[in-house]
């Protein structure tokens, strides 16, 4: 939110401390105010005169290290999950009121809710988990919606949208001040419809508390984020979580992807919840395509559903699409949006930045940029690329992110090997891990795949590299960073769109830009 815009919020908003208390589940209280409060703050350099004040505990770092800079900045109070540091508070500072509470995420949600008016009460809210997909069901959805005149905030991996304005994307799925801050601006423009990404962390680490979430989707469940959850068990356990109804109210509606092997035990847990449970798939589940083709630039749906029977054309190529196509198809019906009206819709949808985005320059072989950066992402690119390239090459060009889970770079050598013709290893975003040594864990399994490959560390010499080796009628697939605009390295954050990057190489190989 621009600072003008999150001013035009607080102006509207009078709370003291004392109405905060009442809805922060407390452990224990110390001091009283009558001051108003001007902001609640989880980031003490973000902490002014009047602010509240979070302090929690994180995965990096803890919140209550940094009270006494929240309290030098003019904080009006301090809400902990740390029961010294509310002692130590009690006797050095009884000036400043203070909360002891047991969960700090579900306490910054509580007074976040409180302090900007409560907008989860005004929006209807989707929430979409899974590894992959969630992006593209979440806008496919948020379009949905709009075709239908309703007005929408869009929380995910790409950007934040309120009310069609785009903003930058800081997280997936960001802490629930910021959630609530955004969710309130929507609702004063005349917002109804939330649609949210809900990434396994924010679920495991309490950022959804206080959304009772209308219609949760479920995408799919594939290798990712072991760096924190360690296990596959603890990762499903956190996306159940969004439909089960023992940490998060449960959903009125869950919309399961039965293609899934978790499906049906996802689907068991929510019915058990006594949420209503629609299932989706490609020959299978309620909402059905029971055939479909494939075309270079979309594909035509024969759709089999309870609420009855169409015939869809979609701009989005793939069977992955389709899948999506049918999670957010599921997901606007269950939100009300009448059959027929999003039979009609299909065709006017968009395709997602950075998912499977063709870039051309003219040039007689395909080009696209694509997020997949999992093995199973990565395996269903090559495959819709198989489909476009007949008996011509498939060039994959990929890496992998430094600082997050090792045990998956293998699984892509394995993917990529598998999938293409010819593969061009580099680097991803690296972060502060040596890039040749992440190239290193990926290249035995590459190698091992059968498959002819090139290192190249430098990702735009190896994006050069990949289109010099394409020959006419060749899919090149540029995998990875998808809608990214910048490159994470150990000396620091450079700008980096693969995109721009390989429209600028096309042209500089003599390519002239198509009209």
């Amino acid at each position: 939110m621009r600072p003008s815009q999150a001013r035009a919020v607080y102006n509207r908003l009078e709370m003291n401390w004392n109405d905060l208390v009442n809805e922060v589940t407390a452990v224990e209280a110390g001091g009283s105010s009558r001051a108003t409060i001007t902001a609640i703050e989880y980031d003490s350099r973000r902490v002014k005169p009047g602010a509240v004040f979070v302090a929690m505990r994180g995965g990096s770092t803890d919140g209550n290290r940094y009270m006494k800079k929240a309290i030098d900045a003019g904080a009006a109070g301090i809400v902990t999950d740390s029961s010294d540091a509310f002692d130590h508070l009690t006797v050095y500072h009884p000036e400043i009121p203070i909360l002891e509470v047991e969960h700090g995420r579900r306490a910054l949600a509580q007074a976040s809710a409180a302090f900007f008016a409560h907008p989860e009460r005004k929006l209807a809210a989707i929430g979409i988990t899974g590894t992959n997909g969630k992006t593209t069901t979440a806008f496919l959805a948020e379009q949905l919606l709009n075709l239908a005149s309703r007005k929408t905030v869009l929380v995910g991996t790409i950007e934040y949208h309120v009310c069609g304005e785009v903003r930058p994307s800081v997280h997936t799925t960001p802490e629930s001040r910021d959630l609530y801050e955004l969710m309130a601006e929507g609702a004063e423009r005349g917002a109804t419809e939330l649609i949210t990404e809900v990434s396994s962390h924010a679920l495991d680490q309490g950022r959804m508390a206080g959304i009772a979430f209308d219609v949760a989707v479920f995408t799919n469940l594939t290798r990712d984020h072991l760096d924190y959850h360690q296990t596959m068990e603890r990762y499903f356990a956190a996306k159940r979580l969004l439909f089960d109804g023992t940490v998060y109210p449960a959903p009125r509606v869950a919309v399961i992807n039965a293609m899934d092997p978790r499906g049906e035990e996802l689907a068991r847990a929510a019915s058990e919840a006594g949420v209503e449970v629609h299932t989706y798939g490609i020959g299978c589940g309620e909402w059905r395509a029971e055939s479909f083709t494939l075309t270079p630039s979309g594909a035509t749906i024969d759709l089999e559903t309870p609420f009855g029977d169409a015939r869809l054309h979609s701009h989005l190529a793939g069977e992955v699409n389709i899948q999506n196509l049918l999670a957010a198809f599921s997901a606007a019906h269950a939100r009300g949006i009448v059959f027929d009206s999003l039979v009609e819709s299909v065709e006017k949808l968009k395709p997602v930045p950075g998912r499977f985005q063709p870039v051309d320059a003219g040039q007689p072989f395909t080009v696209i940029v694509d997020y997949a950066h999992t093995d199973d992402a990565l395996k269903n690119l090559t495959t819709l690329a198989r489909q476009l390239a007949g008996d011509k090459r498939i060039i994959t060009l990929f890496g992998c992110g430094g600082d997050r889970d090792r045990t998956k770079r293998p699984k892509m050598g394995q993917a990529a090997g598998a999938g293409s013709d010819l593969v061009v290893l580099t680097s991803d975003n690296p972060r502060s891990e040596d890039p040749l040594k992440i190239l290193a864990e990926i290249e035995p399994a590459l190698k091992a795949s059968g498959a002819k490959y090139m290192v190249e560390p430098d990702r735009a010499a190896a994006i050069e590299l990949a289109l010099r080796q394409a020959a006419p009628g060749d899919v090149v697939l540029i995998a990875g960073k998808g809608h990214e605009k910048e490159q994470i390295l150990a000396h620091g954050t450079v700008p980096f769109d693969d995109a721009e990057i390989a429209l600028s190489t096309l042209r500089r190989l003599g390519y002239g830009e198509k009209q």
